[in-house]
């Protein structure tokens, strides 16, 4: 794995500007316990980052699960059962992994890699919805796309793609067609982004749910270290009063 814990301080500093924590909340603690953030929000976020657990959402809701261990939040279904009251909409959990360095994956073959738009958008409508909105390629600035080198219509393979995150994170996406599954082009165009993003200054992120074997497969094998779980959970607008 390529992730030196000296740069963990970085990527808790991108959270914690994220849910809008106490300046210094995450830097300053470095005891093993849950920090709570009361927030008018409606959402309900856990996240656990190595040794430390984040609570973040409406005072109430914060109250009600005093009673759960990091375990049990780190599970969908309690957090569900926390916000039923409020209609709570299940946004998953995913598995959360960085990366400070990483080895360079040299293709056999001579690639073309596009960094344009139109190539990513191409890709989007040869693949499974489903796939589309999980990556979400178009959303993210940073595309690499790994081109088809034959001779007849030079489509697109697989594409990569990152967007910077409160100015210290890449978060990484990676899209590859169905019809080129398995060959190692999600791996390669994997490591293309994360090296130009690693370029640019920046730690990358790779999140994907828990269940998607595919995903931690592609980080794990890119070189990824797993670091932690986030859960979400969407509030209905109007219903996050205590009752």
């Amino acid at each position: 794995m390529t992730f030196d814990l000296n740069s963990a301080p970085i990527v808790l500093l991108a959270w914690e500007r994220a849910l809008a924590l106490p300046t210094d909340s995450l830097l300053s603690d470095t005891r093993d316990g849950r920090i709570t953030h009361a927030a008018e929000t409606t959402e309900l976020t856990f996240l656990r980052l190595w040794n430390q657990s984040i609570l973040s959402g409406p005072a109430h809701l914060l109250a009600a699960a005093q009673e759960y261990s990091d375990d049990e939040l780190s599970d969908h279904s309690t957090m569900l059962r926390l916000t039923k009251l409020e209609g709570g909409r299940g946004l998953g959990t995913q598995a959360l992994y960085y990366a400070d360095d990483l080895e360079l994956h040299q293709p056999e073959h001579t690639v073309h890699v596009s960094t344009g738009t139109p190539e990513a958008l191409r890709l989007e409508s040869l693949c499974p919805p489903d796939d589309v909105n999980d990556v979400g390629l178009s959303g993210r600035e940073h595309k690499f796309t790994v081109m088809d080198s034959g001779e007849s219509d030079a489509g697109p393979l697989a594409c990569s793609a990152y967007a910077e995150h409160q100015g210290l994170l890449a978060q990484l996406g990676t899209l590859v067609a169905p019809n080129a599954r398995r060959q190692g082009l999600g791996r390669l165009a994997t490591s293309i982004a994360a090296h130009e993003a690693l370029a640019a200054g920046l730690i990358v992120q790779w999140q994907s749910d828990v269940n998607n074997s595919a995903a931690h497969a592609l980080a794990v094998g890119t070189g990824f270290s797993v670091a932690g779980l986030l859960t979400r959970i969407s509030l209905q607008t109007g219903q996050t009063r205590h009752k």
